[in-house]
């Protein structure tokens, strides 16, 4: 395939280079074969963030949520354990959920009625075998129950690792887990929900928007003020982000000026963390090469309580400075259309240390290489 053997070489030559570097090919962010690569890889063998605890109100609540391309149910169990499955029946792999509800004690398949308990298991098979005989010969319903997928709760954030394969949860998060030390986290609680829904822009630009600094004095002018000298960058393994800490700080909520660190987890958990009393976690959904989906859940920690006119602000300023970035980042997806862009735009050496290992991720990841998990690149 040349589109492909092109990619290769291109990914190839990002990964060997010792200089100051052009950024990922434009076709990793617009090319169906590469976003299919991405779904059986990057999006495949991680841990991939795919919702909140909270949303999560009563035994059946059931989510369906599409990742790499696939149809997937979280759902709530009579334990109160959040659970997760392929979202598809057994019998004629219909999708059973197709939008968020309480499913009650049973998951049922609206072509022929076959139903599962909240743990999977096959509690019904109608007229399978025949009129009124609802299992035929040889057939174990033990066997054909929803196929269940890898989870991990941490604390209000679900995770999922499609292929099973990823490290366990805590070995593969240690680094952004130091960088959250000092936070109790059974002393937070989400006090604002922002649905964005689609911004027509690859997921990948959302991640490298929010891991570096260098924009943040020429994007967000008029809702913040952490001056560019003040911040510095975050490469740890699988955690990416950039860092600010201000002598002064001022926590008006008409604009952000307080120390603040901008961490993810690869390949698309984002969490800031906002001193000294606010965290922002970011559900980022890629949904093609060109839209991905976005919320953001504001909480508060241990002994900050929010009035409901600050909440109200919260939620006003951080709505403008997600638009801000939003634009940005479709403004990016658009140049990747111009044949200037093939090769990718550069990388500064200095504030966008983060991105460069962010992309060096995904390329290892796409290129299956063993090395994923090191995260350690040179960043000359």
């Amino acid at each position: 395939n040349p589109m492909s053997n092109s990619i290769n070489i291109m990914l190839s030559r990002f990964l060997n280079s010792k200089t100051i570097v052009n950024g990922l090919p434009s076709a990793a962010y617009t090319d169906e074969e590469f976003w299919r690569k991405e779904c059986n890889t990057v999006l495949n063998e991680n841990w991939v963030f795919v919702g909140f605890v909270h949303e999560f109100k009563k035994l059946g609540d059931a989510i369906p949520i599409s990742i790499a391309g696939r149809p997937i149910l979280l759902v709530k169990n009579v334990k109160g354990e959040i659970v997760a499955f392929h979202n598809v029946c057994r019998h004629r792999c219909l999708k059973l959920v197709d939008q968020p509800k309480n499913v009650g004690k049973l998951i049922r398949c609206p072509y022929h009625a076959w139903a599962y308990d909240l743990d999977g298991n096959l509690f019904a098979s109608p007229h399978f075998g025949g009129t009124n005989k609802h299992e035929p010969d040889g057939f174990n319903k033990s066997e054909h129950g929803l196929e269940p997928v890898r989870i991990k709760v941490w604390h209000d954030w679900i995770f999922i690792n499609l292929s099973k394969n990823a490290p366990p949860f805590d070995e593969y998060a240690m680094p952004l887990i130091k960088q959250l030390d000092g936070i109790n986290f059974e002393k937070i609680y989400p006090v604002a929900t922002l649905e964005f829904g689609e911004i027509f822009s690859n997921w990948k630009f959302l991640i490298e928007n929010y891991i570096e600094p260098y924009h943040v004095q020429f994007v967000h002018q008029k809702t913040t003020s952490q001056p560019l000298k003040d911040h510095y960058t975050i490469v740890d393994g699988m955690c990416l982000g950039s860092g600010v800490d201000l002598n002064e700080e001022d926590t008006s909520s008409g604009n952000l000026s307080v120390s603040s660190r901008y961490l993810s987890l690869f390949p698309n958990f984002i969490i800031g963390r906002y001193f000294p009393d606010q965290l922002g976690v970011y559900l980022n959904l890629p949904l093609g090469p060109d839209r991905t989906t976005q919320k953001r859940i504001i909480y508060t920690t241990e002994g900050h309580e929010l009035t409901k006119n600050e909440i109200e602000n919260q939620k006003k300023l951080w709505w403008d400075v997600h638009k801000e970035d939003h634009e940005i980042c479709e403004r990016l997806q658009q140049g990747r259309a111009s044949p200037v862009s093939i090769k990718g735009g550069l990388l500064s050496p200095h504030w966008e240390k983060s991105v460069l290992a962010f992309q060096k991720l995904v390329v290892k990841s796409v290129m299956k290489s063993p090395n994923l998990m090191k995260g350690n690149f040179d960043e000359k």
